[in-house]
């Protein structure tokens, strides 16, 4: 069992909160029963180490079962251990480490998709993991980062995608311009959600083809040198008296909207 808070292995773990380490190392932190629950479904092999307290071991026995099964070997740890490893402030008794698989944005587009979710300059964490979320949940074919865009195994980003992260592919680091050429190579309309745009409803007819959606920075939105990339850009309405929707609410409607006109009786 590490008992040690500050032994080197434990430290070695709690630096893959940083960003820095996580790109010296090309691993990353998970947290919790369902990321550890998520993986071991639908990437367990990318999984390098997990580690639980006893007590999380007896609660979760569905994960202890999944382990075993891949092969996993659980590390027991003090609850002063996890705490030392994890990202929250209130660990919930295990944590992984596990290795990045990101996709390229060649290969997405290369697999004829019909629903595609693009962020630009996403810097929320929160955000970004909400899209990823929604994307899966809407049945997308893959979620495509630019390379202003935060780091998809930010531990944040990874809790709030709630195990959506290992589900579906996601590509980084390509710019926007590369994605938009690639997606209208593959015969996707390259479409931006953007306040500016034109009335959502009376382009509803159009979201039944393959679709790749634009989504821009919190704050900004997309600039103008996006958005002419792009082939329409259009406005959810606002029918009561909110200031605006929040981008990871407006994604989903989006990436919704779309799914449900691709699956619409013909």
């Amino acid at each position: 069992m590490l008992e040690n808070p500050r032994s080197p292995r434990v430290r070695a773990v709690a630096k893959l909160t940083k960003r820095s380490a996580r790109e010296e190392t090309g691993l990353f932190l998970l947290e919790g029963p369902q990321a550890a629950r998520e993986l071991l479904a639908h990437r367990a092999e990318t999984l390098v180490e997990l580690f639980a307290t006893p007590t999380a071991m007896e609660r979760h026995t569905d994960v202890r079962d999944a382990a075993a099964a891949a092969g996993v070997e659980i590390e027991f740890t003090t609850e002063a251990v996890l705490d030392a490893m994890a990202d929250t402030v209130t660990p919930q008794g295990i944590v992984g480490v596990a290795r990045q698989a990101p996709t390229s944005a060649r290969d997405v587009f290369a697999s004829a998709p019909r629903l595609v979710a693009v962020c630009e300059e996403v810097r929320d964490p929160g955000n970004l993991g909400t899209i990823i979320r929604a994307a899966d949940a809407a049945g997308a074919d893959a979620v495509v980062l630019t390379g202003r865009t935060v780091d998809p195994y930010n531990p944040k980003v990874v809790r709030a995608t709630t195990g959506s992260l290992f589900h579906l592919p996601v590509a980084v680091g390509v710019e926007l311009a590369v994605v938009v050429d690639l997606a209208r190579g593959a015969g996707l309309q390259v479409v931006a959600a953007d306040v500016g745009g034109s009335d959502f409803l009376a382009a509803r007819p159009l979201l039944g083809r393959p679709t790749a959606w634009v989504f821009g920075n919190e704050a900004r939105g997309l600039d103008d040198e996006a958005l002419a990339l792009v082939d329409r850009s259009l406005r959810l309405p606002i029918y009561g008296s909110a200031e605006s929707l929040n981008l990871a609410t407006a994604a989903s409607v989006c990436l919704y909207e779309t799914a449900f006109a691709q699956r619409a009786p013909v």
